[in-house]
Order: structure tokens, then C-alpha cells, then sequence
């Protein structure tokens, strides 16, 4: 099921129950969220691979996901979808929550920014180096209104399983 293409790097799929990075997450915050936010989360039935680190890619969508929940002040829907595209991944996560200025579309990734009023602004900044230097992906806002929801893409390689 693993197999190693250097240190620290694995194959992972990111469908299966055991080293799923997404589902995981989702199941954790679920249990741990609002009962009047609902999740819809679309992933494919055949495992999808990528060359990546289960431990950063958990933590990447468990932001992604806590900052969907915080953003809909406990009440609303998150949507996920995983669809693989030829090489590429594509993972998206949908809330229906505050939004996003335009203006700050590529700001909420600069460290210390944040629109909380707690925390530092590091969760994001985080999930940028992690998904675009280390996994040689792409994070971006693909789409948000004001107090209609926001869309955060994840845009990861995929691999042979």
C-alpha cells in the first residue's frame, strides 16, 4: 500500500479509509462541529494517489475545513469534492459562509493575516508553503461573494498507485 520515493514522501491515497487525508479530517470536524452544519462531501469511489505526506496534507484540509466552520458562525453547508483530471487532483471546499473581499483573495495567504479575532493568520500561510513548496501543488481562492460562501481549491499531482 506505501511505498517510498524519498525520505519523508510517500504514495498516499487520498480516497482510502486507512491514509485518507480528506475523509479523516472531515469525520473529525464533523464530530466536533455544529449539528446545524451539513457536510456533502463527493469523492470518488476508486482511490485516487498522490505523492505526498499524510501528517501535512491532514493538517492542510483540517484548516481548510476549521476555517469553512468559523466562517459560517455554526450554521450551513460545506461542501467537499475530490475530482481527479488526467495528472492532477483537484480538491475543493465550499462554504456558506461570510466570504472573502476580492481584495484579499491572495492576502489570506501572507502570514499574519487574518480576519479572526483570534489567532495569528498562520493557518493559511501554512497550508500555502505545504500544498506549493513541499507537494509542488496550488491553493487559490477559486471563487467567493460576500455573506454567500466561499470556494478554496486544492490543486495536487496525481500519481500511479
Amino acid at each position: 500500500f506505501f511505498s517510498s520515493r524519498r525520505r519523508h514522501t510517500r504514495y498516499i491515497s487520498v480516497t482510502g479509509v486507512q491514509t485518507c487525508a480528506l475523509p479523516i479530517s472531515v469525520l473529525y470536524l464533523k464530530a466536533r462541529s455544529s449539528k446545524n452544519i451539513r457536510y456533502d462531501v463527493q469523492i470518488p469511489e476508486k482511490p485516487v494517489f498522490i505523492n505526498g505526506t499524510p501528517a501535512l496534507l491532514d493538517w492542510v484540509f483540517e484548516n481548510l475545513i476549521k476555517n469553512a466552520i468559523d466562517a459560517m458562525d455554526g450554521k450551513g453547508r460545506i461542501q467537499i469534492i475530490l475530482k481527479p483530471v488526467d495528472a492532477l487532483v483537484f480538491i475543493e471546499i465550499t462554504d456558506t459562509g461570510k466570504g472573502i473581499p476580492r481584495g484579499d483573495f491572495k492576502r489570506i495567504f501572507k502570514p499574519g493575516f487574518s480576519s479572526k479575532s483570534r489567532g495569528w493568520g498562520l493557518g493559511l500561510s501554512l497550508s500555502k508553503r505545504i500544498i506549493e513548496d513541499y507537494h509542488k501543488g496550488k491553493i487559490e481562492v477559486k471563487q467567493s461573494q460576500l455573506n454567500k460562501g466561499s470556494t478554496l481549491q486544492v490543486v495536487l499531482n496525481q500519481s500511479e498507485d
